[in-house]
């Protein structure tokens, strides 16, 4: 099991923050790794319903479906997914209000590959680097003048 934690400020309240990292259509627009994603894909996302998403990440370009397992809005949001060569992830946001009515936002990644073609020495610096990115990119949207979330 492999886990990659980033934590962000953003100048945001917590429910707008929220509101726009648990819609799955917003997720190409922030997460590198996020080429599509189809489904229910047009609001923050209930506990049981699934996404469908084009990914691409480490070197690895994938589909998978992803299930809300937690919702707690507006501070913690939970969704995984196993495929059939039983790799698993599961992503969590916590959000808590920061500094100046912002948001702290807090994305953890668990990452299990039972297939040993997965290295992660290889792909997970990747990973991290994306998942670093992702962060940037959620920051630079959310905070940019013409948001809409």
């Amino acid at each position: 099991m492999h886990s990659v934690r980033n934590v962000i400020q953003i100048r945001r309240p917590v429910a707008q923050v929220f509101a726009f990292a648990t819609t799955p259509g917003n997720w190409p627009r922030w997460h590198p790794a996020s080429l599509s994603v189809t489904g229910a894909v047009d609001h923050p996302l209930e506990v049981g319903e699934q996404v469908t998403e084009e990914f691409q990440y480490g070197g690895r370009r994938g589909t998978v479906v992803w299930t809300v397992r937690r919702r707690e809005s507006p501070h913690v949001w939970s969704i995984d997914t196993e495929a059939a060569d039983g790799t698993s992830a599961t992503i969590t946001y916590t959000l808590t209000p920061g500094p100046d009515g912002g948001t702290t936002f807090q994305r953890d990644l668990v990452f299990t590959a039972l297939n040993l073609q997965v290295d992660w020495a290889l792909i997970g610096p990747l990973v991290e680097q994306q998942s670093a990115e992702a962060l940037d990119r959620l920051k630079a949207v959310l905070e940019a003048p013409e948001v809409q979330a």
